[in-house]
């Protein structure tokens, strides 16, 4: 991940237009630069997403669209002192039309979502040193 490497301008100006899924936050109790290194590592394999803006130990945006959605999934590193890190990973999507709906209702209803998210920041916790 580049110091501010876009791999398409179009998707870093497209997420902000994204309506606001959710946000959740944890404390990592190591640096920005350990918590960023840890969700490379984390973010690297994943399939479905593609780097966005990548502004190391600030802010990592990863963006996706298939048939049902267009989202966005924006991590944001906040140094807390003491050598921690404030964590906040941000969900934006936009779900088009009737499959859309449905769609979103599988995914974000359900609470799947959420727990996914929770469960990749509950990783990086554990395993930012």
């Amino acid at each position: 991940m580049g110091r501010r490497a876009r791999l398409s301008h179009m998707d870093a100006i497209e997420i902000p237009t994204l309506p606001f899924v959710d946000e959740h936050t944890a404390v990592v109790e190591a640096s920005t630069d350990a918590v960023w290194r840890e969700l490379g590592t984390m973010m690297g394999g994943s399939r479905g997403f593609r780097v966005a803006v990548s502004t190391p130990g600030q802010e990592l945006a990863l963006v996706g669209r298939h048939p049902f959605s267009t989202y966005a999934l924006i991590f944001h590193l906040e140094e807390t002192g003491q050598g921690h890190t404030r964590l906040r990973a941000e969900s934006r999507a936009r779900f088009p039309g009737r499959a859309g709906a449905v769609y979103r209702w599988l995914v974000i209803g359900t609470g799947g979502h959420a727990m996914a998210i929770r469960h990749m920041l509950k990783k990086v916790r554990r395993s930012a040193p």
